[in-house]
């Protein structure tokens, strides 16, 4: 009798053929480290003309850099301007906006309150936080919000940020999103993960910030860091942030103010105490010989907890995403921890681990995302293990980010009317206030500038958009924020007004009242 796949009882894969029993082949070995001290000075030569370089092709104002290697600092430097139009340098205690580079520190702060890696799978209570579906609502955990796999929709609840909304309402409408298959989907929400944030903190009686400076910030002297936009604006040494204008050349145009999504994109800091971070992570929670983050929770953010990206060519890899960081496995079955951060209004940073090569490296720059953050850190471990770049990696993220940036961007060129574009009826079709259970209240009026054209005010200041016709009852306006989009569709029809960039979900039609 011939039996083929039998396990026994010690777990021992046995294949039974013709009455002879062969043992399974032995696991592979554990992946050894590959980058010697050398490889690394090495790379620390190069790494200076690297954040030049990317400097010089786009533009970007102020960089600072900090490489950590074997719980040593190697590296701390910064270079360029704070702010342009002026002299101040960045240095390594400049502070930057660090976006969703928060959210490693974040889960960080939550490991470190957490007492048990099992606390991770407690079920998410915050006042006034809901989603669709109620059986989902009373299963939803810290791990899933942080590992964006509670099937809200991608960046659910960032429009509503945009148009001026606080942190509480923003929470409480999360329950008017549709959701895509729960612990199945993967799709980043800033929102999901700052309710799973809040709960802990309120669990623990306090605030965000409070949990954040007494669990992580304090004890591991990270002294100019912080999740409140307050102490970043108010900072002496800190990096404005930078847009590119269409003459190629860079100015601090805009202030993002990220406080509703703090423990998702709130986090300011500076190279040095991103370096003490580094330590930190690659030590399993310890810094200088004291226990910080205890081990085990620390080491539950490390673990794939959900796919994110399946393999793609050229190299095939498959990408996951942990507790608050990108999780993947190169060649040599090196585990490899690593996130971006990206605010359209002026910054991008980055930070990549080598776990075990005891080796990591921060990029902190002050202008939108152009790939240079992504590109100096690819270009340094590059280097250290293959003695140089292995591609051009500047233009592959700069593309990268501006696949991202056109994503929501209308098909419809609503500056160039159709040829035969109907004209638009009376004003008073349209003038009135409307009404929508998600973006709240919406107002068509005239131009109180008497300009004869409508006015869209929105949000709860309220922001307001002038008007520009398109075709028959379709108007447009040029979108702002986080998430612009550009010129984005206004259709009005039968008592409702549907705005085209708010109906992603199908949550952006407003009624007459």
């Amino acid at each position: 009798m011939r039996t083929v796949g039998v396990l026994s009882a010690t777990g021992a894969a046995l294949v039974l053929a013709a009455g002879m029993a062969v043992a399974a082949p032995s696991p592979p070995p554990p992946p050894k480290p590959l980058i010697g001290e050398g490889q690394v000075d090495e790379a620390l030569k190069r790494l200076p003309g690297f954040v030049a370089d990317g400097m010089r092709k786009t533009g970007v104002p102020g960089v600072s850099v900090a490489v950590v290697h074997r719980d040593k600092v190697v590296y701390l430097q910064g270079f360029g301007v704070r702010r342009t139009g002026e002299t101040a340098k960045v240095g390594p205690d400049t502070v930057f906006q660090i976006a969703s580079l928060s959210k490693p520190v974040s889960s960080t702060v939550i490991a470190g309150a957490l007492k048990d890696p099992a606390d991770w799978d407690r079920r998410t209570e915050l006042p006034g936080f809901a989603l669709k579906d109620p059986w989902v609502t009373g299963h939803v955990t810290a791990a899933d919000l942080f590992s964006h796999r509670s099937g809200l929709p991608d960046h659910a609840g960032d429009l509503l940020e945009d148009l001026g909304y606080d942190q509480a309402y923003i929470l409480d409408h999360l329950r008017l999103e549709p959701l895509t298959p729960f612990r199945s989907s993967y799709a980043y929400t800033n929102f999901g993960f700052t309710a799973a944030a809040e709960a802990v903190a309120r669990a623990h009686g306090t605030s965000w910030q409070k949990l954040s400076e007494d669990t992580l910030f304090k004890p591991a002297g990270m002294t100019r860091t912080s999740t409140e936009f307050s102490a970043f604006a108010h900072a002496p040494d800190h990096a404005a942030t930078h847009v590119k204008n269409p003459d190629g050349t860079w100015s601090p145009r805009f202030v993002r103010d990220p406080d509703a999504q703090a423990p998702a994109g709130g986090v300011s800091s500076t190279a040095r105490d991103m370096a003490r971070w580094m330590r930190l992570q690659l030590s399993g929670g310890t810094l200088d010989g004291t226990r910080i983050i205890p081990a085990d929770t620390l080491a539950t953010t490390h673990l794939p907890q959900i796919l994110s990206q399946p393999p793609t060519p050229p190299a095939n890899r498959t990408g996951f995403y942990g507790l608050g960081w990108n999780v993947s496995y190169d060649d040599a079955g090196r585990l490899r921890l690593s996130h971006s951060g990206a605010f359209e209004l002026g910054a991008n940073t980055s930070v990549t681990l080598l776990p075990l090569e005891q080796l990591g490296i921060v990029v902190l720059t002050n202008g939108a995302p152009v790939g240079v953050a992504d590109a100096i850190a690819m270009n340094f471990f590059d280097t250290a293990e293959h003695g140089k770049p292995t591609t051009d990696w500047q233009p592959l993220f700069a593309e990268i980010y501006a696949q991202v940036d056109g994503a929501g961007r209308s098909p419809i060129d609503y500056a160039h009317p159709p040829a035969g574009a109907k004209p638009a009826r009376a004003d008073s079709a349209y003038t009135g206030t409307y009404d929508n259970p998600y973006y709240g209240k919406l107002t068509v009026a005239a131009d109180p500038g008497g300009s004869g054209g409508l006015v869209l005010s929105l949000g709860p200041k309220p922001l307001r958009y002038p008007l520009t016709h398109y075709d028959g009852d379709t108007f447009s306006f040029e979108t702002s924020g986080e998430n612009a989009v550009g010129r984005t569709g206004v259709t009005f029809k039968d008592g409702t007004v549907r705005i085209e960039y708010l109906d992603k979900t199908h949550l952006g039609t407003f009624t007459r009242q």
